[in-house]
């Protein structure tokens, strides 16, 4: 590698700061804000769902673990794209996942936006979004330490959070804990409205689009590897650890929520007027547990905000290096963070600001569309970029491997024709998402054919 394309990063992130990192990343609008909407599609199914999820996102991350223990770069799939593949595949891998992110960062932001209208209705939803972006920001241009400290604090309020909630769930449910008026229990699954399909099984698959999303952020350990201390420890023990907290996590604050207070009434409409966690306690009459939870969501999305903030620094920075982005955006600040990158990102989030002033109603929904798209895409590109790392390689090679990925090649099949029914499903019911996705893709190609290849 030449001296211009080696990263001037520090490698100052822990294990306990890659997990949560990772984690904060995923625990964000997907549990907390969409997972309303995905109840009133499927109701207690929705657990199906998610579990079906967990799994195929397992399985892609355990391709990029194989990966990127053996080459522990913050570039990640992008920079494995370009070494295995082609350097276009790493140009349109990059840019993907940096746009992915902006535009997750401005539904995280959104969402903060939304949950202020509990305490002020009569908040602009903007004003909100446009401070908790800037502050983010700000954060982010810290030394990576800093970053990975707080990131574990926040992480931490919406991790003891949860944990609580399944704990006082369980409580009323098994022992009676509380003043309730309706009918509390496992039975609230099957016995209500229609039973545990109440729209049929293949609502179960209908809504898989919601709990993918849910779970974008997990890669942030492959995004991180180039400032991990010990990848080669880390990098397993966090996807190992990281993935089925999250599994855990979702299905078991659902399966709660859903146990003591009827599923048909937690979320109404359009799913996004309000946390589903906090109308669950508002509709129990606990005023005070629906507001300390409204903080803690808020929490939650300053968190997976600011891990995909870090994530976009470090993909542009890795991007530049390879001259397939602006070169200012290769350097870095005194703490060995890709400041203008950082910035960059974040000044393309602002466009959440009028999106939210234009149409405050319809921000959330319209942004998740776009997202699911793109990451099937970015996804689906690291089981085939792991698919590559393969070729070439003897038995005696593939045996070395540190971290191999299981059941290598029947779950990287299985795991791609996984994430393109969702993809045709998704496409069946919001067009507009995969046209805007697909247009996304013609346009960076075609940059890269006229303007970027030839300066590689």
């Amino acid at each position: 590698m030449k001296k211009s394309d080696m990263e001037n990063l520090q490698r100052n992130l822990s294990e306990r700061h890659v997990q949560f990192v990772a984690l904060g990343g995923a625990i964000g609008i997907g549990l907390f804000l969409a997972s309303g909407s995905a109840i009133a599609v499927a109701g207690p199914s929705l657990l199906v769902t998610y579990l079906l999820a967990g799994i195929i996102i397992y399985f892609i991350m355990r391709a990029l673990g194989e990966i990127a223990v053996e080459n522990p770069i913050s570039g990640s799939f992008s920079a494995y794209a370009h070494k295995f593949i082609s350097p276009c595949a790493g140009f349109m891998v990059g840019w993907t996942y940096w746009f992915l992110w902006v535009l997750s960062c401005m539904a995280e932001v959104t969402a903060v936006g939304i949950y202020f209208t509990f305490w002020w209705p009569e908040l602009p939803q903007w004003i909100p979004a446009l401070a908790s972006l800037l502050c983010l920001m700000v954060s982010n241009l810290f030394n990576v330490k800093v970053f990975g400290e707080l990131e574990f604090w926040l992480t931490l309020i919406k991790t003891i959070t949860i944990v609580a909630i399944i704990a006082i769930g369980l409580a009323i449910i098994f022992f009676g804990f509380g003043n309730i008026s309706h009918h509390i229990g496992i039975s609230n699954l099957y016995a209500l409205n229609g039973g545990f399909f109440p729209y049929g099984f293949s609502k179960v698959f209908k809504v898989l689009n919601i709990a993918i999303v849910a779970f974008v952020g997990v890669e942030f350990i492959g995004i991180a590897a180039g400032e991990i201390k010990n990848p080669e420890k880390s990098i397993p023990s966090s996807i190992n650890k990281v993935l089925f907290s999250i599994i855990l996590l979702y299905i078991g604050t659902l399966f709660v929520i859903m146990c003591i207070y009827p599923w048909m009434n937690i979320s109404k409409g359009s799913g996004v007027a309000e946390s589903p966690f906090v109308s669950t306690f508002a509709g129990l009459g606990i005023k005070q547990a629906a507001a300390i939870i409204n903080f803690v969501v808020i929490t939650a999305s300053f968190s997976s905000c600011n891990s995909g903030m870090f994530s976009n620094g470090r993909m542009l920075y890795n991007l530049a290096l390879k001259k397939q982005a602006p070169q200012f955006l290769a350097k870095v600040n005194s703490n060995k963070i890709p400041a203008n990158a950082i910035i960059a990102s974040s000044v393309i989030a602002l466009m959440s600001v009028p999106l939210n002033y234009i149409m405050p109603g319809k921000a959330f929904l319209s942004l998740l569309s776009i997202i699911v798209f793109l990451a099937l895409w970015v996804w689906g590109s690291i089981i085939v970029i792991q698919m590559y790392s393969r070729r070439g390689k003897s038995s005696e090679d593939i045996s070395k491997l540190k971290y191999p990925m299981l059941f290598y090649p029947y779950t990287s099949f299985i795991s791609l024709v996984a994430l393109a029914a969702v993809a045709i499903m998704v496409a069946t019911e919001n067009p507009l998402g995969l046209i805007i996705s697909f247009t996304w893709l013609v346009l960076i190609y075609c940059f890269y054919k006229l303007f970027v290849k030839e300066k590689i």
